[in-house]
């Protein structure tokens, strides 16, 4: 019997015991290859020795002083390294304890922005269809993972969305890639004229969509028109790069791959790689010195605001990246992943789709790939796969609703950075035994 209040009430997930370096194991002594970081957070594998003592160093110095009182050293250091590798004019990091944190502070941050300026009438966000940014109200408010946003709608601030730069199922049949780009990004610019750019906060998106839509980076081009846009109308582009973010496409911020920056970056997930709970908001020069020269204080704050020990785990983190070149490594192990799922799915009759950049890579599954007709909802295909990979040893992020919120199923592939040419096979290996596991179930059912 467990008194813990587990995510799934109807079943009992093992035990994990012990990480070292790709696998976790369980309490049978089950090995298991993380091949999705959990839910793309374990950058650095399991139990990375310089990540573990330098939290042992920070929690003999200082475990945590409430920054209401106090700055520390650790705070201090994590924000200059990330602002010191952060895209041109983003000199200030905000360091909270999660991703949802993070989006939460970036809205309200946002809002204040404009109050501080004089603009009070700017209240409104609009983001994207199938983007997820948090499970916090404001965060799930701006998302729009219909499945997520569902049983809280009434509870929600009013939000608007555009569709997403999702080319396999919205870009036309004779239509080019600059010139889908264009007409997806000219939503954004359809959307503000409707609503009245005077009330437009801000804009938010994932470079590369994770969760909901599987790996998705936007196509080229998207991202400057965004940019054009924003800055044409006086509107926060908000980047969130929880999932895509430090490293996980091959450079430390995805953004950097299109071209732009956001006014407000927010990372969390990598940033940690799991040792200690950390976000961060990372925002421009312009968004601190209208709260500096105005009110001269941000509305907002969490207990655990710049965790010493936290940022510590956080600071160890990017000093390993930049210390062992992973940046260089997730690029060349993102290659070799995605071509070894090519050679192993590519005339797959159920894979419809591979894409992704770096070490963040997505299968979209399919009924029938001529016609990318999904299976049927009632099948359940992502949790038959999630089974199956377990089953397997092997952990991965299977997610249904793909297409709509309802429609379609995909996989996300988020191994650590860490992860050699040994584990691209077994990685590759096991999911193909689970793909078509779960899709044997799903066809006999």
């Amino acid at each position: 019997m467990t008194h813990v209040f587990h995510r799934h009430l109807h079943s009992q997930p093992p035990t994990a015991v012990r990480g070292e370096g790709a696998y976790i194991y369980d309490s049978k002594g089950k090995q298991y290859l993380d091949a999705s970081g959990g839910a793309a957070v374990s950058c650095l594998g399991h139990s990375h020795p310089d990540v573990i003592e330098a939290i042992k160093r920070q929690l003999d110095a200082i475990p945590f002083a409430h920054t209401a009182f106090f700055t520390n050293p650790s705070l201090e250091a994590l924000a200059e390294r990330l602002t010191a590798d952060a895209p041109a004019g983003l000199e200030y990091a905000y360091i909270v304890s999660g991703g949802s944190e993070a989006i939460e502070a970036a809205l309200k941050l946002a809002r204040q922005y404009f109050l501080e300026t004089g603009q009070p009438d700017k209240r409104i966000f609009i983001a994207r269809r199938q983007s997820y940014h948090g499970n916090t109200l404001g965060a799930l408010a701006a998302s729009g993972n219909q499945w997520r946003r569902a049983p809280f709608i009434p509870l929600l601030m009013s939000s608007h969305h555009i569709a997403p730069c999702y080319a396999y199922r919205e870009q036309g049949v004779d239509e080019s890639i600059e010139a889908y780009a264009r007409r997806s990004a000219d939503e954004l610019e359809e959307k503000i004229v409707e609503i009245g750019a005077q009330n437009v906060l801000g804009f938010i998106a994932e470079p590369v969509v994770g969760a909901t839509l599987g790996a998705v980076p936007a196509v080229a081009g998207y991202f400057k028109r965004i940019r054009e846009i924003c800055d044409h109308y006086g509107i926060l582009l908000i980047l969130d790069e929880i999932m895509c973010g430090m490293g996980r496409t091959g450079t430390l911020f995805a953004c950097e791959q299109d071209g732009v920056s956001g006014d407000l970056i927010t990372v969390a997930k990598g940033l940690g790689g799991g040792y200690q709970p950390i976000g961060a908001v990372l925002v421009h020069n312009r968004i601190y010195q209208a709260v500096c020269d105005g009110s001269g204080f941000f509305q907002h704050g969490h207990t655990y605001l710049g965790h010493a020990t936290a940022c510590a785990a956080a600071l160890a983190i990017q000093q390993v990246i930049h210390r062992d070149g992973l940046l260089e490594k997730v690029r060349q192990r993102g290659h070799e992943l995605r071509d070894a799922l090519q050679q192993r799915f590519a005339d797959h009759p159920h894979v419809g789709d591979i894409r992704g950049r770096g070490l963040l890579l997505g299968l979209e599954l399919v009924a029938d790939r001529a016609s990318r007709s999904p299976f049927a909802v009632e099948l359940e295909l992502h949790k038959l796969l999630k089974n199956a990979a377990m089953d397997n040893g092997l952990i991965c992020y299977p997610m249904g609703g793909t297409i709509d919120g309802k429609s379609g199923s995909h996989v996300l592939l988020a191994p650590p950075y860490i992860l050699d040419s040994g584990q691209v096979a077994e990685l590759t290996d096991k999911l193909a035994v689970a793909v078509d596991s779960a899709i044997g179930l799903a066809r006999a059912a």
